[in-house]
This record gives C-alpha cells, structure tokens and sequence, in this order.
C-alpha cells in the first residue's frame, strides 16, 4: 500500500483548512470543512461542507474563527482531528 511518507518513515498527517461553527464544549470545537466537489455527469462544481470535532486543549479558539485543524489519533468516540493553528 502507498502511504504518503517524510523522510523519517512516518505517515503524513492530513491538514484541512475550516471554520469554527461552534466552541460550546470544553476542549472541543466544531470546524466546518468547504470543499468543491465536480458532477460526474453533469461536470458542474459544487459546494459540499463536512464538519469535524477537533481538539483545543486551552480553549483559545471561538465562533467565527478560521483554523487548520491537522489528523491524530482518536481523541474520544468522534474526535480524530486537532486544532494546530489560526489563519
């Protein structure tokens, strides 16, 4: 299987770029992910969101605020992602 790889062996984690929709639980933020998805038939882009609880362990991040949120390991049941920085 090809996984893509750095130097030292490791699997490349994924970083997207979203919007904070929520931050009312503690160390969690709820981050809404925008992409362009092309119409096999019809060859139309179209926009799709997906959102992803992410980590934020000193609660720093609010409502409105446009982030990176990088892959991890499992968090809790639903959270695989954490917020590394603010754009």
């Amino acid at each position: 299987m090809n996984m893509p790889t750095n130097e030292s062996n490791k699997k490349i984690k994924r970083r997207l770029k979203g919007v904070i929709m929520s931050d009312k639980m503690n160390k969690t933020r709820v981050v809404a992910v925008h992409r362009l998805k092309k119409h096999k038939r019809y060859h139309k882009y179209y926009r799709t969101t997906k959102r992803y609880k992410a980590h934020d362990e000193k609660n720093e991040y609010k409502t409105g605020d446009k982030v990176v949120i990088q892959e991890s390991r499992p968090l809790s049941k639903e959270k695989r992602w954490i917020v590394i920085s603010k754009i």
